[in-house]
């Protein structure tokens, strides 16, 4: 099958046409994608920032068709429609039992790329070939955990679903699981991908009366204003805190949410909250960065909260359901999300994109 692989960290992917795929053991499914997004954690990763071994398929924002399903495997047959997640809690851990899905023992594993036993799916001329963040989507096909594959209903469109896996499920996630924004509260959203989007969105869909959203271009701005936003920032052009507590008429927002990943922005966003406010942390780091530019005396004296938030906080078969019925409400809009699709063969050119900032969210076509 075809597979878009990297075999040199920051080099361009090969496109392939003899990617080897394993039939689905006991518990995990086969899926023939049909749509991925291309993400800045799908960068990440090629860049080599999460240490991923050589070769590797990236790309985690996935849906398609149920391809074929491994021995006690019920709730999906072959030919269904289904959204994938990189996040697929166990449902027997102490951390899922505990109510926290998102810190799975079993999903750690998983999000490594590998299986259980230490093996991949995948193979290629001899050699084993790896699953970036936990799914490998940028391929024909890939095999996941039964945990990983969500149904999603007949007739939904495969280039929106797709969405579900990583911009709606960590940016929505991030403001109804994490934050817990409530309506009438006041927010800020620092970096306007499409994580960043769907932040605003879920902030509209809360009840936030006043979004603020900030991003150094000028379309995703606009973009934004669209998707909900109240207030747009241009933080090349502004003093940002001085223009939150000035829209805000206080000491700033109840909730700051940082969507790249960025120490400085962090350091913004604690004093851009107002007391007993929280800091969510969306965005992916560099491993060697650390917030050593927020002062503790800022946090305890105001009792502002800095939050961990991985993937949304997420456990997909509850959200994806939820986040489909805002889509059909008209609450959650997901087709303006997706500014350009493009075949699998021009990868390279969509990672482009992505570098240079065009548009919210690419989707790369199987």
């Amino acid at each position: 099958m075809r597979a878009a692989i990297a075999t040199a960290h920051g080099a361009p992917l090969e496109i392939v046409d003899d990617l080897e795929v394993e039939d689905p053991r006991p518990g995990y499914v086969r899926v023939r994608i049909t749509h991925c997004g291309v993400c800045h954690s799908d960068e990440h990763t090629l860049q080599g920032g999460f240490g991923d071994h050589l070769p590797i398929i990236v790309g985690h924002e996935a849906a398609g068709i149920v391809d074929r399903v491994g021995e006690g495997v019920s709730h999906v047959a072959p030919g269904d429609p289904v959204a994938l997640t990189p996040m697929p809690a166990c449902g027997r851990c102490t951390y899922c039992c505990n109510g926290n899905p998102a810190c799975c023992d079993e999903a750690r594993i998983w999000m490594s790329g590998l299986f259980a036993d230490g093996t991949t799916p995948f193979r290629w001329r001899g050699r084993e070939v790896f699953r970036g963040n936990g799914m490998g989507g940028w391929a024909e096909m890939t095999v996941l955990n039964a945990a990983g594959v969500v149904p999603v209903p007949a007739g939904t469109p495969l280039d929106q679903a797709c969405l579900l896996a990583c911009s709606i499920q960590t940016g929505v996630g991030a403001v109804f699981n994490t934050a817990r924004v409530e309506a009438g509260d006041h927010v800020l959203v620092m970096g306007l991908g499409g994580v960043g989007q769907a932040i605003v969105q879920g902030a509209r869909i809360a009840g936030a009366t006043r979004i603020i959203a900030s991003d150094p271009i000028a379309e995703r701005r606009e973009a934004a204003l669209a998707f909900g936003a109240t207030d747009v920032i241009d933080p090349a052009g502004c003093e940002v805190v001085r223009t939150v507590r000035a829209l805000t008429g206080g000491p700033g927002v109840r909730h700051a949410f940082d969507a790249v990943g960025s120490p400085e922005l962090v350091a913004l966003g604690v004093r851009a909250t107002m007391p007993g406010g929280s800091i969510v942390l969306v965005g992916a780091f560099q491993a060697e960065d650390r917030l050593g530019l927020v002062s503790p005396n800022q946090l305890i004296g105001q009792e502002k909260r800095i939050l961990g938030c991985n993937v949304g906080t997420a456990y997909a078969p509850r959200d994806y359901p939820r986040y489909l019925e805002m889509w059909r409400a008209g609450l959650l809009r997901l087709a303006p999300m997706v500014t350009r699709q493009r075949p699998l063969e021009e990868v390279n050119a969509a990672l482009a994109d992505l570098r240079a900032g065009i548009g919210i969210r690419t989707v790369l076509t199987l």
